[in-house]
């Protein structure tokens, strides 16, 4: 094999695997944990929560916005303590379950 054809198959090669390793760590991941709302706007599908570090999403310990369906967000508070479910979908963070 001619060593152009040969660096364009590894350089393939190499574009595949990268791409791979990325749709894999693209796929929606789901992990829980507990933290303090800060903010609601249900009729936005929004809610703010202070946490600590999710691990598994890749988060570190911060305020952040979650999008969630506004029936989840029935009863939730700002100065509650919950405990929730959430993943990333779409480079947004979705809450998918919550309760105090």
């Amino acid at each position: 094999m001619p060593s152009n054809d040969r660096q364009l198959l590894q350089a393939l090669a190499a574009a595949l695997a990268l791409t791979s390793f990325y749709s894999t760590a693209a796929m929606a991941q789901e992990a829980s944990a507990s933290g303090e709302v800060r903010r609601v706007d249900a009729a936005a599908g929004k809610v703010t929560i202070k946490h600590g570090e999710i691990s598994e999403l890749q988060l570190p310990a911060m305020t952040l916005v979650y999008h969630a369906a506004p029936a989840l967000l029935a009863g939730i508070q700002p100065g509650d303590k919950v405990k929730f479910t959430a993943k990333r979908e779409g480079g947004q963070y979705v809450i998918t379950a919550i309760s105090k």
